[in-house]
């Protein structure tokens, strides 16, 4: 019995800590790396300046594709996202339509933990970094076009619908990090190089972990 019993010690032993370990990783690995996609409005804002352009206050549409990974589970992570927007002129406005792209690299700090009243489904995570925009205007302005640094602050809750999808709702402002000198507009027409706030809604779908899970 006692032969037995020290036989299968050491494997038991490294049985139980192999799937504590598992187990473990299993329960994070889906929040580890992630593909998310969102729709939404966008709102881009000028230098102020009463050139006789400005903007619709909600425009469509905003889509924006990207991927997150998180270094430490409900702590800290990274994203690298592209977003699309499309603007055009609100009424008693010049005539314009503007696309405006952006590229940003973005540290992710989630802080669920430190708001405990939210339900087990919720999280809620903040993302920040630098970038770089596009802003390409159409009609007769096609060649007005800027490219220009920009840094990046938002705001997203996701609720979870199992732990491969989620939903959430992003919100953010787009600093540009540029001279807001512009064309002549009075000689060139219309273009762009300011900042941007949009927000969408969106679906996060887990790339690891949970292979078989619903």
């Amino acid at each position: 019995m006692t032969f037995i019993k020290y036989k299968y010690k050491r494997p038991l032993l490294c049985f139980l800590f192999v799937s504590a370990i598992s187990f473990g990783f299993s329960q994070g690995d889906t929040e580890k790396f992630r593909l998310q996609l969102a729709l939404g409005v966008n709102n881009p804002i000028d230098n102020g300046e009463n050139d006789g352009y400005y903007a619709k206050d909600v425009n469509l549409p905003t889509v924006n594709f990207g991927i997150r990974y998180m270094f430490k589970p409900n702590k800290l992570g990274a994203k690298l996202d592209v977003g699309f927007n499309r603007a055009k002129n609100d009424d008693g406005s010049l005539e314009f339509k503007l696309n405006y792209t952006r590229i940003n690299t973005q540290f992710v700090f989630d802080f669920t933990n430190t708001l405990n009243f939210l339900p087990q489904e919720m999280s809620v995570q903040a993302h920040v970094g630098p970038g770089v925009s596009f802003s390409k205007p159409l009609l007769n302005d096609s060649q007005n076009t800027y490219t220009y640094l920009n840094g990046l602050i938002g705001l997203d809750v996701y609720y979870s619908l199992s732990r491969k999808l989620s939903i959430f709702v992003d919100a953010a402002y787009v600093k540009s990090l540029t001279s807001k000198d512009k064309y002549d507009v009075v000689t060139d027409g219309y273009s762009f190089n300011g900042d941007l706030v949009y927000a969408t809604v969106g679906l996060s779908v887990a790339l690891s972990g949970c292979r078989y899970c619903d």
